[in-house]
């Protein structure tokens, strides 16, 4: 009993780290943060989707799928760009990052439309 009550106390105290932690990212980050959230969960709907329903335009679930996909790691790509603390980055304006995670999503979604045939 008292190592289940140890296990516990040290779960809590590490989300609790974690939540103290995330709470100072900023709210701009928060944001890209939220967006993959909702890529990645799309792409999930879509694979259970399939699951249940059937895959007959195949070509059009992969599409679908690959999009959101992609679309998340090009939004982890920009977070890392634009999160301050990364000094690998520091001479990268914002701007430029939005712009080019802008212009790699166009290129993204151009493949992705000429793949649906």
């Amino acid at each position: 009993m008292g190592k289940s009550s140890t296990t516990s106390n040290d779960a809590q105290a590490l989300f609790q780290s974690l939540r103290s932690a995330y709470a100072a990212t900023p709210t701009n980050l928060k944001i890209i943060d939220l967006y993959v959230i909702f890529a990645v969960s799309t792409a999930l709907i879509q694979v259970v989707y399939m699951a249940i329903v059937g895959s007959f335009p195949f070509n059009s679930f992969l599409s679908g799928v690959l999009s959101c996909v992609g679309t998340a790691v090009l939004a982890v790509c920009l977070r890392i760009q634009v999160n301050k603390e990364n000094k690998e980055f520091k001479d990268l304006p914002p701007e430029r990052a939005f712009a080019d995670f802008v212009l790699c999503n166009l290129v993204l979604h151009l493949v992705i439309m000429n793949f649906l045939g």
